[in-house]
């Protein structure tokens, strides 16, 4: 089976601090030579669903929301997840549409949205997958923290640029071999590579202009 590169956490201009378009989405892909990503825009999958339709490459459909202790992402979703309810009724929902429960940035510091630490440990047993590298993270302790917490709890992890403008889009990703579904996805990530490069703290400059920008 063929090799994929996927950037597993990737905002559209359907988040609120994201200006890119499908277009320019698919435009930074390919330049970096991926093969597929994983739109995560906050509380909405219209994005995703949007560039389903016109990528050349695969797009997994996801959502980052924002549950009642912080955030989780559910990744192969058919229908859009409302933000706010309790953690362990968003994590039905993923699991109603036949969706994996992932957790970005679990010790990003200064991310006031990450789910909180009590929590995460209250649902580790209902959790598919750990971001253990996340380029925006300031820190590389967190990205070191968020490895070992996957190794200790026996979770697979992955790696995201969690862009939000196209040069960050690559900046990490994962490779793994082809797969037809959800769970054919989460059995070759048992055996996928971590890609990795931390983005510039600019990034997070520019995000806080373009909320500005978009109030």
């Amino acid at each position: 089976m063929a090799t994929l590169k996927i950037d597993m956490h990737v905002h559209t201009h359907h988040s609120r601090d994201g200006l890119m378009s499908e277009e320019a989405v698919i435009a930074a892909c390919q330049k970096k030579d991926l093969s597929g990503v994983a739109i995560t825009d906050h509380n909405t999958i219209k994005g995703a669903l949007n560039l389903k339709k016109i990528a050349p490459f695969k797009v997994i459909v996801g959502e980052e929301i924002l549950t009642q202790e912080g955030e989780i992402i559910g990744y192969f979703l058919h229908e859009e997840i409302p933000p706010r309810l309790p953690l362990e009724e968003t994590i039905k929902i993923i699991r109603a549409q036949g969706g994996l429960v992932g957790i970005p940035h679990p010790f990003g510091s200064f991310r006031r949205s990450r789910i909180k630490q009590g929590a995460l440990e209250r649902i580790i047993n209902q959790v598919d997958i750990i971001e253990a590298f996340n380029a925006r993270n300031i820190f590389v302790k967190d990205n070191h923290l968020a490895m070992a917490f996957a190794q200790k709890h026996r979770l697979v992890p992955v790696a995201g640029s969690d862009a939000h403008i196209s040069d960050e889009i690559g900046k990490a990703y994962i490779e793994i071999e082809d797969f037809n579904d959800h769970r054919h996805f989460l059995n070759n990530l048992k055996s996928a590579k971590l890609v990795t490069k931390k983005s510039g703290l600019w990034v997070h400059v520019v995000t806080k202009w373009i909320k500005l920008l978009r109030k």
